[in-house]
């Protein structure tokens, strides 16, 4: 095996999912305690962080007790390198998450055994089983009093379209849930509340009808268990791998991550089981990892990570070759040479300088406004990886300054933010007006507290009579430019100053589309790729 060839064996590179309060940045939290790389684990409750996760770096994100951005963290365990990528689970910031999941081999969507599968868990695994994303299952929560594990699974199947299969099953719910015993290497793991610490209780019982099973969970509960286990093995296929990496079976584990309990066995598994670093579509061909030369694309743009340094930092996934410090790359959309002397890996809050990376891992790149979400690096190759969009927004809003000698900061603020990802900025023309548009209302309260905080620039957002944003191409110059001449107010333009459609309703959308034939409208960036190459 060539030196790249071991290493891409060694990455794990996945997505945490889930709806919100589903107990994804705690799963993180004690993922990374097992792996070692934090001590102790801070309890996350009800939007309370008595000591934050340590995936949750943004202090409105503290304050409110929600992913808002996602967080990229490695660690080692079991000689692997593991990277996880945590997502924000809020609807509001889905496209964040969208975008995250072209970045990651496998994903882990954790589900709150109380609620079950919510609306957005629904929509997240739409993108899984679109790009055939490997998926495993965490249910979430089992200390409290939840649904019946049997119906979990009928409803895992029927609302999210694939075939599961339990890994570990619980021992009761609630008040007395006792602990989950691994169906993968027969293994019983008794349960203890508050774990911040890793305690090993896990007793090995290689035939279920031991009587050791009974003496350590009661009669009653061992022979609800053996039942339990018969009925599962006599319904479910036996777990193969080879279903599971084609993203048609997702296992399913259960436990309570707050209290560290279940953790481990997922842990294990998914390192068994989840894929090493795979193939990445391009406009031109689909690069293998193995490839001897350098490629990876950003997914991501994270301005302030560290509010005393005005920092910009650009999150790259590495697809092929290996990534070197100092060298120079090709910048397939500026067409130009870029060099990186402190490229980082990340450690949750902390961040190290390395001199190389290999495909699957993300590497933080300090920008200095070189980088949009979906450029593309290469050694000199012209090609852009796909399904990186940017979606039309569903709320309009105008940018009002509400502090005329902030106007550099708030202008600087809003390009910065709005590279990132968090929302898209159009300008209407005459008058300089600033729209910014996002999928939920909650991205304007963290711009709003992000520009005040970060930027030290104040504003309120005014609400616009719009729907619908539509970029507008044509291969027609002329008619375009008559169509952007007659719509006057309704044209705005993008960042990249391509021309964009503002409809007041769906309707006024149709009427635009039929009566104007030689206008294509796009509902997605994605035309752009085209465009620029």
């Amino acid at each position: 095996m060539t030196k790249i060839e071991q290493e891409i064996a060694k990455r794990r590179t996945f997505g945490i999912i889930s709806h919100p309060d589903a107990g994804k940045t705690t799963l993180t939290e004690k993922l990374l305690l097992f792996g070692g790389a934090i001590q102790t684990a801070g309890a996350v409750k009800s939007n309370k962080i008595k000591k934050s996760a340590t995936s949750d770096f943004m202090e409105i994100e503290k304050q409110r007790g929600i992913s808002v951005a996602t967080s990229v963290m490695t660690f080692e365990y079991n000689d692997l390198k593991i990277n996880i990528l945590d997502t924000p689970g809020h609807k509001d910031f889905a496209e964040d998450t969208y975008r995250t999941l072209t970045a990651v081999d496998s994903v882990i969507l954790v589900i709150d055994c109380v609620k079950g599968v919510e609306e957005q868990t629904e929509r997240l695994m739409e993108v899984c089983r679109m790009r055939k994303t490997p998926v495993i299952i965490f249910v979430n929560k089992m200390d409290r009093e939840g649904q019946n594990p049997f119906d979990l699974l009928d409803e895992l199947e029927q609302k999210l379209m694939i075939k599961v299969r339990p890994l570990t099953w619980p021992i009761n719910i609630g008040q007395n849930f006792k602990g989950v015993y691994n169906l993968y290497d027969k293994s019983l793991n008794l349960f203890s509340v508050n774990k911040t610490r890793i305690e090993r209780d896990i007793v090995a019982i290689e035939d279920l009808n031991s009587p050791e099973l009974d003496k350590q969970v009661g009669e009653r509960d061992a022979h609800q268990l053996r039942e339990d286990v018969e009925l599962i093995e006599g319904v479910y296929d036996e777990f193969t791998a080879e279903p599971y990496l084609e993203g048609e079976v997702a296992p399913v584990f259960f436990g309570s991550a707050v209290n560290n309990f279940g953790v481990q066995e997922l842990l294990d598994t998914f390192c068994e089981i989840a894929p090493a670093t795979q193939e990445r579509q391009t406009d031109v061909r689909i690069i293998e990892p193995t490839e001897k030369k350098f490629s990876g694309f950003v997914f991501k743009i994270h301005a302030n990570l560290d509010p005393k340094h005005r920092d910009r930092i650009a999150f790259l996934r590495v697809c092929s070759g290996t990534f070197e410090r100092n060298k120079f790359y090709h910048h397939v959309r500026l067409d130009k040479g870029v060099r990186f002397s402190n490229p980082y890996n990340f450690m949750a809050q902390s961040k190290d300088v390395i001199d190389e990376a290999f495909p699957g891992d993300v590497v933080g790149l300090y920008d200095t406004g070189n980088f949009k979400i979906g450029d593309t690096l290469t050694e000199g190759e012209e090609l852009f990886f796909q399904g990186i969009p940017s979606f039309s927004p569903e709320i309009f809003k105008e940018l009002i300054n509400m502090d005329p000698l902030k106007s550099k900061q708030l202008e600087k603020g809003i390009q910065q933010l709005t590279d990132e990802g968090v929302a898209q900025l159009f300008m209407i023309q005459p008058g300089n007006r600033k729209v910014v548009g996002t999928v939920g209302e909650l991205q304007f309260e963290v711009i709003q507290y992000r520009l005040e905080h970060e930027y030290g620039a104040k504003c309120r957002f005014d609400n616009m009579p719009i729907s619908k944003a539509c970029w507008i191409t044509s291969e027609n110059p002329a008619k375009l430019n008559e169509y952007i001449r007659l719509k006057g107010t309704q044209i705005a333009y993008d960042k990249d100053e391509h021309p964009v459609f503002l409809a007041e309703s769906e309707w006024m959308l149709r009427m635009n589309i039929q009566n104007n034939p030689d206008i294509k409208f796009h509902l997605t960036s994605e035309f752009k790729l085209a465009v620029e190459a």
